[in-house]
């Protein structure tokens, strides 16, 4: 599940079992990028505290499913599996519609998102893909194509966030070894109006 030690919830105590407390699904499951953090509980603080802002509050207007769209299609450029089938689940628990779920899975895979999506959110794929893989190469121009095709500096600073939260995501996963063994898959905070709520349902 991981290349460093994880200390599993029968195991945890003290804060960090009130940590896992808010962020268990059901049966006490806690995703192993949660339990990654066991040996620093402080640093699962500052995760979850960023994870929850910036996918999962209610003050976002970019709707969350296209959220989840950038963060499946980070995760395929950075080649994070963990993170790829965790959110494609939640896309789809989000879309309710499975077809529509491959189609721009696939789109995604391709990167055709032309035929699958609309303009802003199509430029929203690219400036997510030049951020991830160039992001020193990233002009001013790419956020004045954003706002060109409607997108507002808040929806813009949305998907900065997203895409610089899941790169630092796929690095913890990448970089430690994490696994989906055990994890329930497309979990996620749904109280969007309740920041500290971390609770995975």
């Amino acid at each position: 599940m991981s290349w460093i030690k994880l200390i599993s919830y029968k195991e945890s105590t003290g804060k960090l079992r009130r940590l896992y407390d808010k962020v268990t699904g059901p049966n006490h499951n806690v995703d192993n990028i949660m339990m990654v953090h066991g040996l620093r509980p402080h640093t699962m603080v500052g995760h979850m505290s960023l994870y929850k802002n910036v996918l999962h509050n209610s003050n976002n207007t970019l709707p969350k499913w296209y959220l989840e769209v950038l963060g499946v299609y980070v995760s395929m450029l950075n080649h994070c599996e963990y993170c790829i089938e965790h959110h494609y689940s939640g896309l789809k628990r989000l879309l309710k519609d499975d077809n529509r779920s491959e189609e721009i899975r696939k789109g995604l895979q391709n990167r055709m998102f032309l035929n699958i999506l609309n303009d802003k959110f199509v430029q929203g794929l690219i400036y997510a893909e030049k951020l991830t893989l160039e992001a020193s190469n990233i002009k001013e121009k790419e956020v004045v194509a954003l706002r060109e095709l409607g997108l507002t500096d808040g929806e813009i600073l949305e998907i900065n966030q997203v895409v610089s939260y899941f790169n630092y995501a796929n690095r913890t996963v990448l970089g430690l070894g994490v696994s989906t063994k055990g994890d329930i898959l497309g979990l996620s905070p749904n109280d969007s109006s309740d920041e500290t709520n971390w609770n995975h349902q």
